[in-house]
């Protein structure tokens, strides 16, 4: 089977069309289409139903992209050992970090780092999907969750503590909750069902104050604890905040203290098979100095 054509049905396979995977290719759509028309003819096989709005597998189509995503997450892991074997400092790292965390938290720190490793080119992806190492979707990740794939190097690094609060303007408004009951007469924040969340259990608040969420005639709903944070400072209502993100705000301040969420505990994760990364090692050593700065 052509090596060519095989990257680029994966490509479409991966993408559901032939304009994005083009995109992504540097390719034109016709020019794809006619990639995967060739190979579907060259091996007698219907690898996609075509249809108005996109592409889906046939039954033989999912068989090949299985077999290929294997072949091109080894060969993508083999590329990252080799880098690794030159015990370089310098060079790209891609690290992966829930949305919320990596704006507040890590994007400020990250001055120090580019001053002591300035040869180390970094993207980081805010992004609260897993996105899949194996893959090298990313070289590690910042994750808010303990994983459990036995394959991956995990390091606690640290635990979020969280706390109900709302802006002293929405207090003076509204009136401060006494109990957990009241707080069924406020507007109250949280995250969206059914969307990717950053950590579990994001709709805590929710559950103690014994209602139904999007369902609730006073919720506001955003998929971004910045915004929701955001969204508190102005006014707007009462939601369930990390400690470090108010801890310098006076507008905001925390109500029914007795009432704490249990604490989100951030690790750091990366492939067994990069665990000889210099790149990883410094980031690693970098987070473990910085978590040890900063008031959870």
């Amino acid at each position: 089977m052509d090596w060519d054509k095989l990257r680029i049905f994966y490509a479409v396979a991966e993408a559901g069309s032939f304009t994005h995977a083009g995109e992504s290719l540097n390719l034109s759509q016709s020019a794809v289409s006619r990639q995967i028309s060739t190979l579907e003819e060259s091996i007698a096989i219907t690898l996609f139903h075509r249809h108005a709005r996109g592409l889906i597998l046939t039954e033989e189509g999912e068989l090949l992209h299985k077999a290929a995503s294997e072949i091109f997450g080894k060969l993508a892991m083999i590329e990252g050992q080799l880098a690794d074997s030159k015990q370089l400092g310098e060079g790209p790292l891609r690290i992966t970090v829930a949305e919320f965390i990596g704006s507040t938290w890590l994007a400020p720190k990250l001055a120090q780092l580019k001053k002591e490793h300035p040869d180390i080119q970094l993207t980081m992806l805010l992004d609260d999907r897993i996105l899949n190492l194996g893959m090298r979707e990313a070289d590690a990740a910042i994750r808010l969750y303990k994983p459990e794939q036995p394959d991956l190097i995990q390091r606690q690094l640290a635990s979020i503590n969280f706390h109900i609060c709302a802006s002293k303007g929405y207090l003076k408004e509204r009136g401060t909750p006494k109990t957990v009951k009241e707080l069924k007469k406020h507007t109250l924040i949280g995250y969206p069902e059914n969307v990717p969340a950053p950590f579990a259990d994001p709709n805590w608040l929710f559950r103690v104050a014994e209602i139904e969420g999007e369902s609730h005639h006073e919720t506001v709903m955003m998929n971004s604890i910045y915004a929701i944070f955001e969204t508190v400072k102005a006014g707007t209502g009462i939601a369930a905040l990390p400690d470090y993100m108010v801890a310098k705000d006076p507008d905001i301040v925390q109500i029914l203290p007795e009432t704490v969420r249990p604490p989100v505990d951030i690790y750091f994760v990366y492939p067994e098979e990069r665990r000889h990364s210099k790149r990883i090692g410094i980031f690693k050593d970098f987070l473990l100095k910085t978590v040890g700065e900063t008031k959870f």
